[in-house]
C-alpha cells in the first residue's frame, strides 16, 4: 500500500471507527470529512496523529486552547448546528483552522478569532494555500466582548469553558445557535444554545466530552465561605 493508499484508510477509519459510532450520521459531513484533508491542518511534527481520536497539540508545549479537537467531537458539533449555505459564524478558537474549514463549506463566511499571533498566521496561510476564501482569521482574543455590530447565526467555541460566556449569546441573531463545551474535568458537556426570541435563549445538553480550555473564559471559584 503506497503512502496515499495509507493515508485514505486512515481517514476512511476515522470516519467509520470514530465519529460514525459518535452519531454523525449527516452523510453531508461524512462526505465533508472525507473530502477536507485534515492532515493539511496538523503540525508536521504531528501530522502522523491527524487521524486519531485526540486532541493534537498545535505548539510545542502547548497551554490549553492550542489543541486541535478530536476529530469525532469536531463532527458532531458540526452537525448538529445545522448551518445553512446562507449564514454567518463565529468561531473562537481558530487553532489550527480546520475547523474553521469545515464550517465554511457549511456557511456563507466565517470570522474566526485566535489569542495567538502564530497560528493565526500559520491558518491564514492553510486555509488560504487550500482555497478556503470565505473565512477570515482575526488575531484578538476571543474571551472579549465583541464591539457592537455584528450579529452571527451561529457560534461555535472550539475549546471547553466553565460556564456559557453570557455575551456571546447577545452576539446571536433571533434564530441563532451557539455551541460550547461547558464544566469542568473529568466531566463536561456540550450545550447548544438557541436564541428564539431578543430575551430567550433555549439550551441542550445532548452529548458529554472533555476539551481542553480556552484561554482568558472566566472561571468560577473553587472556595465558599
Amino acid at each position: 500500500m503506497n503512502p496515499t493508499q495509507t493515508q485514505e484508510r486512515l481517514r476512511f477509519n476515522m470516519i467509520e471507527q470514530q465519529i460514525r459510532p459518535w452519531d454523525v450520521l449527516d452523510l453531508e459531513i461524512l462526505d465533508l470529512l472525507a473530502t477536507i484533508r485534515r492532515e493539511d491542518y496538523v503540525p508536521r511534527a504531528h501530522r502522523a496523529l491527524a487521524f486519531f481520536d485526540m486532541e493534537i497539540p498545535l505548539r510545542d508545549g502547548s497551554v490549553a486552547g492550542q489543541f486541535m479537537l478530536s476529530p469525532k467531537v469536531e463532527a458532531r458539533m458540526l452537525q448538529d448546528l445545522h448551518i445553512q449555505k446562507n449564514e454567518s459564524v463565529l468561531e473562537i478558537g481558530t487553532g489550527s483552522g480546520f475547523m474553521a474549514a469545515l464550517l465554511a463549506h457549511r456557511a456563507a463566511q466565517v470570522l474566526t478569532l485566535e489569542i495567538d499571533g502564530e497560528l493565526a498566521e500559520a491558518a491564514t496561510t492553510t486555509l488560504a494555500r487550500n482555497g478556503i476564501t470565505n473565512v477570515e482569521v482575526r488575531h484578538t482574543d476571543g474571551s472579549k466582548p465583541l464591539p457592537s455590530g455584528p450579529s452571527f447565526d451561529v457560534i461555535v467555541l472550539s475549546g471547553s469553558v466553565a460556564r456559557m460566556p453570557q455575551n456571546l449569546l447577545g452576539s446571536l441573531k433571533v434564530g441563532g445557535r451557539i455551541a460550547a463545551i461547558v464544566g469542568d474535568e473529568p466531566m463536561m458537556r456540550a450545550h447548544f444554545a438557541t436564541r428564539v426570541s431578543e430575551g430567550k435563549w433555549e439550551t441542550t445538553q445532548p452529548w458529554d466530552t472533555v476539551a481542553p480550555r480556552l484561554l482568558n473564559f472566566p472561571e468560577p471559584s473553587r472556595f465558599s465561605f
